[in-house]
């Protein structure tokens, strides 16, 4: 069934613009789900009486926002929703499971060793304790969002079987270990080749990233981390509150 849309043509809010935004609304809100084949520009040039070049333009909007992607031999589909985390102590696989989408987990890395000055100040680490290193792939519904590197005392780190199977505060959870409080920065930073490559994006696409450092009841450092996301799938989500 063809897309309801309605344009204001008396306003002076471009039509492309009132159409990538409609489009965009119903993908947003499930009209549009992804793997639908969505209308092709001429057709819906001709059945909204817009020029095509008004209709290209909306459509790239969209997938520039990585919303919709063009295909050969396929045409235009919907792709997965963008994840959207608002600012809170939680983690990205409770987020994803809440959100109705199916996370899982590729583990790149995982080593005991002595940390690096860094990682020893942000966990506040006496000189002789090790630390497990943890690098994994977290994938929404089988497409990869984000790349994330944890450091955690070594004594209180899961095991690698596990890290594959649950969420990294879950499994903390599991052994007693529940987080209170986290210090956390939010940035922005181009992918490298090999991010890029791992995140199926072009290299130098540009990455969300966030640190964080999580403490438990009693006030210790139990985690660093440092994750990057996909701008084009992922963006945080905060309340600002007049004071």
């Amino acid at each position: 069934m063809p897309l309801t849309v309605e344009l204001d043509r008396s306003s002076p809010v471009p039509l492309y613009y009132q159409l990538a935004q409609a489009i965009e609304a119903a993908i947003r809100d499930g009209e549009l789900a992804p793997g639908d084949r969505f209308e092709n520009e001429l057709a819906l040039a001709k059945r909204l009486t817009l020029s095509r070049p008004t209709t290209r333009r909306a459509i790239q909007e969209l997938v520039d926002k990585g919303l919709l992607v063009r295909k050969r031999g396929v045409g235009t589909q919907v792709v997965q929703n963008p994840v959207h985390r608002r600012v809170e102590l939680t983690s990205l696989f409770d987020d994803l499971a809440r959100a109705g989408q199916e996370p899982s987990t590729r583990l790149l890395e995982y080593h005991v060793g002595p940390p690096d000055e860094e990682v020893a100040r942000e966990l506040n680490l006496a000189p002789d304790r090790e630390v497990a290193v943890i690098k994994r792939l977290r994938c929404a519904n089988g497409e990869p969002l984000a790349l994330m590197t944890n450091y955690l005392p070594a004594d209180i780190a899961p095991d690698p079987e596990e890290l594959e199977r649950n969420g990294l505060y879950q499994s903390l959870r599991a052994r007693g270990v529940h987080i209170r409080l986290a210090r956390q920065r939010i940035g922005a930073r181009s992918a490298t080749r090999q991010e890029a490559q791992l995140l199926d994006e072009k290299p130098n696409a540009p990455l969300l990233t966030m640190s964080r450092t999580a403490f438990d009841d009693s006030g210790a450092a139990v985690e660093f981390g440092d994750h990057g996301y996909r701008a084009s799938r992922y963006y945080f989500d905060t309340t600002l509150v007049d004071r």
